[in-house]
């Protein structure tokens, strides 16, 4: 089916769940379909940018059409979806065909698929494409060097630095076009060290808006002072929910869950240059949605101030998305 087709199907289904369910996009049962639908006041302006849904080259629990009209009938303000091997902000665009004055964006990983070192036609193409709904530009994830390196996977990678811990020219292309176009440069799976050299970079050149990826997960953990250190070049900072869901019993038990104090530890840092992403879609794990909502209940259980919890899910990354300008206070 191609585009104008597919935007045909949506008119005539009359609805988002039932064009997932004609097409055979949506995996969900009845139950699922039936979710309840009314807004949540928790929700209400919530901005999740980092999801994984079908369509995708792994298992997911939802795609990204039912989530967007999901979210939109949950009361978000915006969704950008991730996908480590293709680009979903050309799917964004038909996505808000079927759901008119919901706010849905893509992004684009430098994995593999797109070669084997940081390609700075795609990034040009992503950015080209209509809409302008590429938000965010990922250095390499699954294909990272450095997960190459802790995870001893085949090949060496993709780099993002050279052998004398210098960003490559290719990474500095990117950094210039992610500034022109004032999106997100994100540091994708680099290392801790590699995110801060990034950082440093980008601030030279002008990146406005450069992400240091889920800094409380796993390999990819910076220390409070390692935080402060990219803010202080001018970076924000990225916490996903996902660690405080996965473990036993989930999709993904072959890592350990990460306390509820940790956790807090994080998101009590810096706040004014943080926000929280699900990290979500993942088959076998919550849907995001449910995700976004257990996290700010737990947040505000610990005592975090409705201002703090507003800045991280809902004003900066509205802003980092283009949404909203960013105010003097950094609570963009």
């Amino acid at each position: 089916m191609d585009r104008r087709e597919f935007i045909k199907t949506i008119g005539v289904a009359g609805g988002a769940m039932l064009v997932g369910r004609a097409a055979g996009a949506s995996v969900r049962n009845e139950a699922e379909v039936r979710r309840e639908s009314s807004a949540d006041p928790l929700l209400a302006g919530v901005c999740d940018i980092h999801i994984h849904c079908l369509p995708d080259t792994r298992a997911r629990c939802i795609d990204e059409l039912a989530l967007a009209g999901e979210a939109k009938r949950a009361g978000y303000r915006a969704l950008m979806y991730k996908s480590n091997d293709w680009s979903c902000h050309d799917r964004a665009w038909l996505i808000r065909q079927a759901l008119p004055e919901f706010e849905v964006f893509g992004s684009l990983c430098m994995n593999r698929v797109h070669g084997d070192k940081v390609n700075v036609f795609a990034a040009e193409q992503a950015l080209k494409t209509t809409g302008s709904l590429c938000r965010c530009i990922w250095m390499p994830t699954l294909s990272a060097a450095y997960q190459h390196r802790c995870d001893k996977l085949p090949g060496p990678g993709i780099p993002v630095l050279d052998d004398r811990g210098r960003v490559l020219p290719e990474v500095v292309r990117v950094m210039e076009l992610c500034a022109e176009a004032d999106i997100i440069f994100a540091s994708g799976h680099s290392s801790p060290q590699e995110s801060l050299i990034l950082a440093r970079k980008a601030k030279e050149i002008g990146v406005r808006k450069f992400v240091v990826t889920h800094v409380n997960s796993l390999i990819w953990k910076l220390t409070r002072d390692q935080i402060r250190q990219a803010v202080d070049l001018g970076a924000f900072v990225e916490y996903c929910y996902l660690p405080r869901l996965w473990g036993p019993g989930s999709g993904n038990p072959q890592f350990e869950r990460q306390s509820r104090e940790e956790f807090l530890h994080y998101a009590t840092t810096v706040p004014e240059r943080s926000f929280i992403s699900t990290d979500l879609g993942q088959q076998g794990n919550p849907n995001p949605i449910d995700g976004m909502r257990t996290c700010i209940r737990e947040l505000l259980d610990a005592g975090m101030p409705q201002r703090e919890i507003d800045r991280m899910v809902r004003h900066n990354p509205a802003y980092l998305i283009g949404l909203q300008e960013k105010t003097g206070r950094l609570e963009a």
